[in-house]
């Protein structure tokens, strides 16, 4: 009689590699479908630009914000000047900056790319913001700096407040009085800017943009007197003297003044694309309400 053989366990070992292989498949599947998972937090945050740094005190957690830089401090250009007192300041130096531990970089895009290309060559994340030209931009900022600091939700929550107070404040230009922004070297400023939109969103027709300015450009005194606005607002004087600003003592300014109002804005309210430039708005509005009393 012959011996009785062990049953072959070769179907069963190809079918159980088989089995092997779906559930590889499957797994693989899953994970290509599910969603990515949410990148973690940075915990030491340095910014080194202005408006950066504005953006930053706003929306970041507690204790993520490690400095900013020392341009925040300045009351002139700087609306959170007081609020940046509490932070370690920094000169936006990439040693200086390397030596505080950054997980996270915040520049502008005209921040010296030195700093930031050794930065990121020393393998610290940088996010670089643009500066905002019109009242979108300063939406996407602050949802980008959101975005940046793992904070969407108190992003989101920020640009709901800010569309709801800009749409308080907000009053048509179309038949407006006329205003010209005027700074130093006769600069002035178009529609297609951050400032020409907080002039109009204030219900104010731009003269530079009548003169055909979009963007920035010179205003000659020339044309300035001929379009006769009925307001001319200008930024804060600062300390000392400059050539640039005579043309704003110019006595055919002058003369004009007396028909025509002068407002003194506080830049720090128009230089950057944070929620602050509702500021200039408000005061803007309350220029054109005296207008008209």
């Amino acid at each position: 009689m012959a011996p009785r053989t062990a049953p072959s366990t070769s179907g069963f070992v190809r079918r159980s590699e088989r089995h092997k292989g779906w559930r590889a498949l499957a797994l693989a599947a899953a994970l290509m479908l599910a969603p990515p998972a949410a990148a973690e937090m940075p915990r030491r945050v340095v910014s080194i630009n202005l408006c950066t740094d504005q953006l930053a005190m706003l929306l970041a957690a507690p204790g993520q914000l490690v400095s900013v830089s020392n341009l925040a401090r300045d009351p002139l250009a700087s609306a959170m000047a007081e609020r940046a007192a509490a932070y370690p300041e920094n000169h936006g130096l990439a040693e200086e900056v390397f030596s505080l531990r950054p997980d996270l970089v915040l520049a502008g895009t005209f921040t010296s790319p030195a700093t930031t290309g050794l930065l990121r060559r020393l393998g610290v994340p940088v996010e670089t913001f643009a500066p905002a030209s019109d009242m979108a931009a300063v939406r996407a900022e602050i949802l980008a700096m959101g975005t940046a600091l793992g904070r969407d939700e108190a992003a989101r929550a920020m640009v709901a407040q800010f569309d709801a107070d800009l749409a308080a404040l907000r009053a048509d230009p179309a038949t407006g009085p006329r205003a010209a922004l005027y700074y130093a070297n006769s600069y002035s400023l178009g529609d297609k800017t951050l400032s020409g939109q907080i002039l109009a969103a204030a219900g104010f027709r731009n003269v530079g943009a009548e003169a055909g300015l979009s963007i920035g450009g010179t205003l000659p005194l020339e044309v300035l007197i001929l379009a006769h606005p009925d307001l001319i607002v200008s930024g804060q004087r600062y300390p000392g003297a400059s050539r640039s600003e005579e043309v704003l003592d110019h006595p055919a300014l002058a003369a004009l003044g007396t028909a025509s109002a002068r407002a003194a804005m506080a830049d720090r309210d128009w230089i950057c694309g944070t929620p602050y430039v509702l500021r200039a708005v408000r005061a803007l509005r309350a220029a054109r309400d005296g207008l008209t009393e």
